[in-house]
């Protein structure tokens, strides 16, 4: 069964073994929002544990991803995980996109502890 036939409860298990793209698929389901989205945050807020949310904003062009990288770096060198999960808020169509911006995270796109 492929992933993207999968129950969300499932789904969510194959993420929580490693699976990154489980864990992709999961992202694209919540940035739909709707029965999905509110099914994986049900599922997933009691095991938030101990991590950290920091919110980064500020002009195109004002250093937020090459404040993530080095921030990636740091807390890297500490031995923790880290996830990014950046949105355009300004995005015309879905008004908060979620993307991918490995172009100036490059160093960090290979390292099995970071999720971009």
């Amino acid at each position: 069964m492929s992933r993207r036939s999968l129950p969300v409860p499932e789904l969510f298990e194959v993420a929580l073994g490693g699976d990154r793209a489980a864990l992709a698929r999961l992202l694209s389901l919540v940035e739909r929002g709707g029965d999905d989205a509110r099914a994986i945050g049900r599922l997933s807020y009691p095991r938030s544990g101990e991590g950290y949310t920091v919110g980064l904003t500020g002009a195109p062009g004002a250093g937020k991803s090459t404040l993530t990288s080095a921030t990636i770096g740091h807390l890297r060198g500490l031995g923790e995980e880290v996830a990014v999960l950046a949105i355009d808020p300004s995005s015309p169509f879905t008004g908060g996109a979620i993307l991918g911006d490995r172009v100036r995270m490059q160093d960090h796109a290979t390292d099995p502890g970071v999720f971009i």
